[in-house]
């Protein structure tokens, strides 16, 4: 009987908590989508009074992943569906909102991934995409944020407040601003001055020269590359 009701305290108290720390993230990231769409369809209507070849585009991928088409980029929003803890080493467990409570720690994440539009345009399945933020959110809504900087500097501790919808603006704004300014490098020559006769032939066949924004190189006032995704 013990274990039984032990078993029962669990399901009620930790079950239930990511229960909640699972809706708070569909909620917030049902925002986000709403965002992105209000977002895309005002910058483009703007733009276009410049010039339209410049476009912006909202595609909703499901229920867990949106994208958003900037000029020659593409920012990826994916929810993931379950809920992580913290390691015990993780700076946040030196926090008091995470002392007073553990239960705190454990939050939904909302990954943001940057692309060129062009490895989607030409189905450049070999091109490289950055992870250039994610967004935690907990059982109490409040969240903190992941990225590169300076987006990173500005949220990096859990908010005192739940999230807000103004709050959420300004970071896609931050990404938007961040995506369109880290721009393209070329590799060394060095690297690329051999090529056989089949490489190619298949490159020019299916558009598959491998591309990234970074291609493995980074700005002198980084530390690190931030992770690669695959298409």
């Amino acid at each position: 009987m013990e274990q039984r009701d032990h078993i029962l305290k669990m399901l009620r108290d930790k079950s239930v908590m990511k229960q909640e720390v699972y809706r708070n993230t569909i909620d917030v990231f049902e925002s986000i989508r709403e965002i992105i769409k209000e977002v895309s369809n005002d910058l483009q209507h703007e733009i276009s009074k410049t010039d339209k070849r410049v476009t912006l585009s909202f595609t909703s991928r499901g229920e867990h992943e949106i994208e958003l088409k900037v000029a020659g980029d593409i920012l990826v929003f994916y929810m993931h569906t379950n809920v992580f803890e913290f390691d015990k080493s993780h700076p946040m467990y030196k926090t008091s909102y995470i002392k007073n409570n553990e239960n705190n720690s454990y939050c939904g994440i909302i990954y943001i991934y940057n692309f060129l539009s062009d490895s989607f345009k030409f189905n450049r399945l070999g091109d490289m995409g950055y992870l250039i933020g994610r967004i935690f959110i907990n059982r109490e809504m409040k969240f903190f944020m992941e990225s590169r900087p300076p987006i990173g500097y500005k949220f990096s501790s859990f908010s005192h407040e739940p999230i807000a919808r103004d709050t959420l603006i300004e970071i896609i704004y931050d990404l938007i601003i961040y995506a369109v300014s880290f721009d393209l490098f070329t590799p060394p020559f060095e690297l690329v001055k051999e090529i056989t006769v089949n490489e190619i032939v298949e490159r020019v066949n299916s558009n598959s020269l491998k591309t990234g924004k970074r291609l493995g190189y980074r700005f002198s006032a980084e530390s690190e590359d931030p992770p690669q995704f695959e298409l």
